[in-house]
This record gives structure tokens, sequence and C-alpha cells, in this order.
């Protein structure tokens, strides 16, 4: 602090400043703030040497040459806000410095700033409790949103600030506290933005006082009820954003009196009724309402709108048609009807003015053709119409629009080609064409949409050879061609799409190799080439591949199946290939032969007799001695005396069965498990496995007493057998799976009465740990196996690939674990349900989902948080993986519903809960 301001601290704390003491406030000002580069320039101005300082960059005086005003929005600077020093400054009324980097908090100093007019400290980093503001009785503009204010707001103080026309909140941390009836006394107000602000409870009528507001914004809190019908007392409302709270019931009557209304935003909600209220608001430019309950049609007067220009309808039970004319007397932007019972055709015009950016109405009930006049659209990005009753030729020009991203006619009627102008599509990224009637050759033109990353035109009539020019795909991700009667070879440049990771051309009539350049696709995860004419043998290329998913049955191959892919997790991979042996492979002949006659066959049989009826005897034996043992010892004993094991490998393997069955001991033992043991076992090389010893025969069978004995024995049978035909069904599919988020099952080692499952160690315990046990134990294989079912995504199930909306539906299934405390897969969801679909069915109104809450969460803030993470859940985990967003936006819709992971971990007794991380995003997890 220079040495002048601290002597007019000193000396003249209440006495009011010459103009030229107020350049030396305003250097100290200046000297207390890191000013980046690329403002420097413009406070050049602010010089020691200046008389006054009324030609400072951001100062205006008034008649006096005293400073009135200080306006340094947007111009970067950080550090903390010298409230002392400033409020010395007599004449000030306007202090705007919002929009920086500023920090620390908002000090009780503010108090000596008593006549300010406009206070605003938006967008920055300001922390702490907001003080009380009753001394700034003048403000008539107050702005302290988008901060990091914390702890209970001082509402109160807003009761002395009577003539406040603009009042911005939102956006901060606040305690939560019902809507503030205060405000509703501030009748001077004509901006209000409460977004953020952690508010519970109904929006009182007396919202209606406010009747000078042209802008209200309650977004993103955890409002319920009504919206109440004084709303519609606020006929000069230009802008009514609602969204993300717990808002029921139908609009209001009389809302149509809000007829200045451009923007409106009531999406995500419980909202239901019908539009026609809003059939009269014809000066909306932009109308969300996704994510409600609607039905009804759509009123025919949205067709009339001049100013429309954003429509989102999307995820509600709308029906009938869009209005013929909707979109067409504007600069229209995009529309989204998505997952409703729209019928009737697509509106021609929407586009008429070439401004349209999104066409998105999949899933729905749409029918006829692709209006021609979207073939000149070029400002579109998203093109996505999947889903629908939609038929005939795609325009050609839909094909080459300059700078859509996305193309998806996925599951409707279309005919025709894919045309030569798919070149121009420079920007395209994903095209989806599955499941229509779509024919002709592939284009060699196709390989010009450069960026391109995913491709799938399953199940259509497509024919003749695969581009050869496919491989300058460099960037393709997915191609899937399945289903169509493709013929000719597999291009071998397809080796030179190196982000390839899933590859399915099933179901064609590709004959030839198999080229062996699909070994160098060292990202490939999938590689499906079943039910073709391929011939000769398989490349042992493709045994460098780490592939999760592998069919090549039902081909004409020959010769020796690779011994790297020789096991039992690609077992079907190979299966009618007449031609193929392989020395591992239960159905498929052994290639080393050897000649016999019928005297050696013979001999074989009786040997095999003898054999058994030794080795029955000798079990019979050996089985009762054990039991004494056992029952006399009370735990697992050595297994190396067992006699007979097998073992299936489902990964390459660098132990043998011996090892692992030598090391099942007592001082190995980490858990117990509802079904057996877990052991951590430390290998000759040093790695360490996790080793899950199962009995298969309940030790209740030898206990049962009396007459009841045979009967309980017989139960405890067939409960076993149960139980191991839903164990192996379950083994099936985690052997199959390769995902970096699954643990990995590398084989199993059976014998007559126990297995044993040798797992990957998870030292820290596994995210199931986390969400299922506040004892702090780890039982890391008890449950793995119903457990990571449950996780599974369903298009798994068909389609074998794994993609990043297959880990979306992971995420959704572990959030709806966090908000319910539920398992993944439980009896109590009923015969075939999951989590998802029991989360589906008792989802229908706010009651139903506030019943969902795991009850251990007891705080009604985070009850709220918990409703809005479930919702997002939901979304995460759609049935159709299309429908799924990114991780990106799933961390956005996080953010933007204010949902901190971490708190409502810890209410349900998680203790530093394993989640991914990210930098950009760090409030999501605070």
């Amino acid at each position: 602090m220079s040495p002048l301001v601290v002597v007019l601290l000193i000396l003249f704390p209440l006495t009011l400043l010459a103009a030229e003491d107020e350049v030396a406030v305003l250097l100290h000002l200046k000297n207390s703030l890191h000013i980046p580069a690329s403002s420097a320039a413009e406070f050049q101005s602010w010089l020691p040497s200046a008389a006054l300082p009324c030609n400072f960059t951001g100062i205006t005086c008034d008649a006096g040459n005293l400073v009135s005003a200080i306006d340094l929005t947007r111009k970067g600077i950080s550090g903390t806000i010298s409230f002392s020093s400033i409020c010395l400054l007599p004449s000030l009324s306007k202090l705007s410095l919002g929009s920086n980097n500023l920090s620390g908090n908002l000090p009780t100093d503010i108090h000596n700033c008593s006549g300010l007019r406009h206070l605003d400290l938006a967008a920055n980093s300001l922390s702490g409790t907001v003080p009380d503001l009753s001394p700034l009785s003048g403000l008539r503009v107050l702005n302290l949103s988008g901060n990091n204010f914390s702890g209970q707001f001082p509402w109160i103080s807003l009761s002395n600030i009577s003539v406040l026309e603009s009042l911005s909140l939102g956006d901060n941390s606040y305690d939560s506290s019902p809507f503030p009836m205060v405000v509703t006394k501030l009748t001077n107000l004509y901006w209000l933005y409460l977004s953020v602000c952690n508010l519970h409870g109904d929006l009182p009528p007396e919202i209606g006082n406010l009747t000078h507001l042209v802008n209200l914004e309650v977004s993103d809190n955890f409002l319920s009820g009504p919206i109440p019908p004084e709303i519609t007392k606020l006929n000069k409302l230009l802008q009514l954003e609602m969204y993300n709270n717990s808002f029921t019931g139908n609009l209001p009557v009389g809302f149509q009196n809000l007829s200045e209304l451009s923007f409106f935003d009531a999406s995500s909600n419980y909202l239901t009724g019908d539009l026609t209220e809003l059939a009269f608001l014809n000066k909306l430019v932009s109308l969300q309402l996704f994510f409600n309950d609607f039905s009804g049609e759509v009123p025919a007067e949205f067709g009339d709108f001049k100013n429309l220009v954003n429509l989102s309808l999307y995820n509600n039970r709308l029906t009938g048609s869009l209005p013929p004319k909707l979109g067409s007397w504007s600069e229209f932007n995009f529309i989204d009807v998505s997952t409703n019972f729209l019928t009737g055709p697509i509106p021609p015009d929407m586009c008429r003015m070439g401004t349209m950016k999104k066409l998105l109405i999949l899933e729905n009930q749409f029918s006829g053709e692709i209006p021609a006049s979207y073939a000149n659209c070029t400002t579109l990005i998203r093109f996505r119409v999947s889903n629908n009753s939609l038929s005939g030729v795609v325009p050609a020009g839909i094909w080459s629009l300059p700078i859509v991203n996305i193309i998806d006619l996925e599951l409707n009627q279309f005919e025709g080609p894919l045309t030569k102008e798919i070149a121009k599509a420079s920007a395209l990224n994903q095209l989806y064409l599955s499941n229509n009637r779509f024919s002709g050759e592939l284009p060699p033109e196709l390989s010009e949409a450069a960026a391109l990353v995913s491709i799938d035109a399953t199940s259509n009539k497509f024919v003749g050879n695969i581009p050869a020019s496919i491989g300058k795909l460099k960037s393709l991700s997915s191609l899937s061609l399945d289903q169509n009667m493709l013929s000719g070879d597999i291009p071998d440049s397809l080796g030179s799409c190196s982000d390839l990771s899933s590859l399915s051309l099933a179901a064609n009539l590709l004959s030839g190799p198999i080229p062996p350049s699909i070994g160098k696709l060292s990202n490939l995860n999938s590689l499906n080439l079943s039910d073709n004419q391929l011939s000769g043998q398989i490349p042992t290329s493709l045994t460098s591949l780490k592939l999760s998913s592998l069919d090549l049955s039902n081909n004409r191959l020959t010769g020796t199946v690779p011994s790297d892919l020789s096991i039992n997790a690609y077992n079907d991979s190979f299966a009618g290939n007449t031609g193929l042996c392989a020395d591992a492979i239960s159905f498929l002949p052994q290639c080393s032969s050897s000649t016999s006659n019928n005297s050696d066959k013979l001999r074989t049989v009786l040997i095999i007799i003898l054999v058994f009826i030794v080795a029955i005897l000798a079990g019979t034996s050996l089985f009762t001695i054990i039991r004494k043992r056992r029952s006399s010892s009370g735990g697992d004993y050595p297994l190396s005396a067992r006699g007979s094991w097998n073992i299936k490998t489902f990964r390459i393997l660098t132990f043998d069965e011996q090892e692992i069955i030598n090391s099942i001991k007592q001082e190995n033992l980490i858990g117990k498990g509802g079904s057996g043991n877990v052991y951590r076992v430390e290998l000759g090389t040093g790695k360490i496995m996790a080793v899950k010893h199962i009995w298969n025969f309940p030790d209740g069978a030898a206990s049962a007493e009396g007459s009841n004995r045979s009967t309980a024995a017989a139960m405890l049978s067939r409960r076993s057998l149960l139980r191991s035909k839903e164990f192996e069904a379950e083994i099936g599919t985690l052997s199959s799976i390769r995902h970096v988020n699954v643990v990995k099952l590398y084989c199993s080692i059976t014998s007559e009465d126990s297995s044993l499952l040798v797992y990957e160690y998870l030292p820290n315990g596994s995210l199931w740990d986390r969400l299922h046990s506040g004892t702090g134990e780890k039982d890391s294989s008890s449950h793995l196996i119903a457990g990571t079912h449950g996780y599974i995504a369903p298009e798994y199930a068909y389609t074998w690939k794994v993609s990043e909306k297959s880990d979306v539906y992971s995420f959704g299934v572990v959030l709806m674990e966090l908000v319910t405390g539920k398992r993944p897969v439980e009896i109590d969801y009923g015969e075939d349900k999951d989590i998802v679909r029991w989360v589906a069915a008792n989802i229908r109104s706010q009651e139903s989902v506030l019943g969902l809450v795991d009850r251990r969460i007891l705080d009604a803030a985070e009850r709220e948080a918990a409703v809005k993470m479930l919702r997002i859940a939901v979304i995460c985990t759609a049935g159709i993986a299309a429908m799924r967003p990114s991780m990106r936006t799933v961390v956005h819709m996080l953010e933007e519903a204010g949902v901190g992971i971490l708190p409502i971990a810890r209410s349900v007794g998680v203790k530093q809960p394993v989640l991914p991380t990210d930098e950009k995003n760090p409030k999501l997890f605070q």
C-alpha cells in the first residue's frame, strides 16, 4: 500500500477525498491486482503523474471530476479487492469488476460503499459467506452470480434494499433454503436470477407480485410442486427459465397471458398435460420442454410462430403430426422432438432460411420421404431421423452436406444407393444406415469422407466389393457391414485403418483369404467375419491382437488354428469350418494324426472303463476321508491330493494349474464369500493373483438328519445344479470380455467337488467393495460374477461390441447403485430384471423417485441431488446405445445439475470411493 493511501486511511477515515487524492486510491487498486499482458495496454493511462483520474481507462467521473464509476469488466485481472480503499471514493456509485479472476472474501468493509447504486462482482472466484448487505440501501443492481460463495445467504438484509431493480445471485454454493419470501416484496425488480441457489420447496404464489419482471430464472434448484397460477400475472416476461427442478402438474391456466414471452425453458421436470396454453405465445423464440411427461399434440399454431428458432420437446409422450409450416418463417436453428410418438411427414421448410443446424426427430413414428429441401441445407451439423417409419430414396444432396458430422438413418425403410456425393461430406464422422433397404454398391468415393469415425450399414442389401480405397479412412474406429450381400475379397487395405477397434463383416458373401494385414490393427477389439465364404488358413498375425470378441465361424477356413487363439474364450469362434483343426479346442479335430486299428480302439475303451471303475472306488474312499478330515479341521485343506483337475483358459497364462492348487493354504486366505473362500496367490514370476475356491457341493448335504436327510440332500443338490448353471453362464460372459474396467478372469480350474477361479488381484479392492462394503473388508471375488454381469450394456449380448456408449451404460448403473444402495442384480427386482429395469419401472412420479433414494441419505438437499443423479443415470442406461450421451456430456450434465458425487457417496458410507477424475471438471467430484 502506498504511503499516501496509508496516511489517508489513518488521518481521514471518514472524510471526503479531494480529486487529486483519488488518483492515489486508484493506483493502490491497480498495484493490488495482477494485470495480464493482454490488458496491460489498457492500464497505461493509469499514471501517478495524472492530476485527475477521469482519463483512466474504465473510470468515469461526475461533474465535479470525482470518480463515480469503476468498470474493469473482462480485463482478466486477478487478486483480492481492497474495499477499504475503494470505499474512500465519496462519489462512487457503480463498481463493475465482473468476469475476472478475483478471489478472496467479500469483507464487511463493503458497508462503507454506502453510496453504491450498481455492484457487479459476477463470474469471479470470490468465496466465503456473503456479509449483511443492508447498509447498501441505495443499490439498484446487485450481481454476485457465478462465484464460490457458501454458507447461508443474508436474504433478510435485502428487505432494506427495497429499490433493487436487478438481482442476480445464482451459481453459488449457498446453504439450502426455501424460496426467500423477502424477494417477492422487491416489487421494483425487472431482473431476477436465482438459478443454482440451492432453493427448496414450492415457488410461492407471491411471485406474482413482481409484475415488472422481464427475466425470471430459477433453474437448477430443488423446487417442487405445481407452477403457481399467479405466475401468469407476469405479463412483461421475456424470459422464463425453470429447468432442472421437480415441478409437477400442468402448465397453469392463463399461461397464455405471458404474451411477451420469448424464451421459455422448463425442461427436466415432471410436468404433465398438453401444450395448449402455449398455442398463443407467438413471440416465442426458443421453447425447451424436454424430459417431462407432456402429452397430446403439438399445437398447430406453432407453425405460424414467426420468431421461433429453437424447439426441444424430446422425451415426452407427444402424439400427432408436426405443423407443416413449422420453422419456415424465421432463421430456424434446431429442432429436437426425439423419443415421442409423433407421426406424419417431416415439415419440409425448417431450413427455408438456410440456417438450420440440427434436425433431430429420432425414435418416433414419422412416415413418408425426406423432403428434398434438406439436400440444400448446407448449415446442417446433425441429421438424425433414425427409428421411424420413413421410406423412399434419400435425396443425393444429403450425402454431400459439407459440415454435417452425423447422418443417422437407422431403423427405417429407406432404399436406393449410397451415392458418390458422400465424397463431399468432409466433416462427416458418424454414418448410421443399418436396418434399412439400401442397395447397390458401396461407392469408392466413401473413402474421401476422411473424417469418418464410425460406419454402420448392417442389415441392408448392399452388393459388390468392399472398396479397396477404404484404407484411406485413417480415423475409422468402427466398421459394421454385416448382413448384406457383399462379395469378393476382404480388401488388404483395411490393415491401414489404424484406429479401427471394431470390424464386423458377418453374414455376407465374402470369399478369399483373411488378409494378414488385419493383424496390424493394434487397436482392434472386436472382429466378426462369420457366415461368409472365406477360405485358406487363419493368419498367424491375428494372434498379436487383443480381442474381446472373435468370430470366424461358418466359413471355409482350413488348416491349424494358431495356438494363441486356441483358448476356451474363443471356443465358438471357429465352428462351421470343417477344414480347421486344433489341439486345444474340443469340437475341432486334433491336428496331430495317428493310425490305429480296431484292436487299439478296443484296448483304449477297456482301459478307460477300467480306469473309470478304479476312479469311482478310489474317489468314494477319498471323499469319505476328506469329509471326515474337513469336519475335524473345519476349513480348507491342501488341494494337490485331490486327483484330476480340468483347466479352462481365458487368457494367455504364465503359470500352470499346479502352482495355483498348491497355493490354496490357510496363510493365503484373504476373504470369505457366500460360496467360497478367496486367496491371495503370489506366483513364481512375482505376479499376484486372486483365487476363489468354490465348493460344488454344499456342506449341508452331509448334515441332514433322520427321515428328512434324503429330501434335504436332494434339494441342496438341485440348488447346487441351478447355481452351477447360472455360474457357468456368468463365467461365459466374463471370460469373453476384454475391457480395462472389468476384472480379468484368467482361467477356471475344476474338479468333481470344487472349482478355482483365477482373477487379477485388486490390491485396493474393486468399485463394488466401495459401494457395497461401510466395514472396509474386501471380498474381491465372491460377488464378481453376478455384479459384473449387471453392469454390461444390453447390446453386448448380440453385438459383442464394446464402445464408449457401453461404458456410459456401466457408469449409469454405478450411479444407480450409489443413489439407491442396491446391487445391479438382486432377487427383489423380480424375474429377468436388473437395477436398470427396476429403476425405470419406479420412476413414474416425484414421490416414487424419492422412494428409490437410499434411506441413509438423510439430508434433504442431498436427497434432491440424488434424484437428479438418478435421472441422469436413466439417460445413461437408455436401451438404444445411440440414445446415450457421450461421457463428456454426462460430466457436463452432472455439472449443470450441480450434483457432486462425493457428498452422496459419503452419505451412504462409501469412504474414498474409486471414481474417475477430470482435471477440467473438478467440481463434479467435490
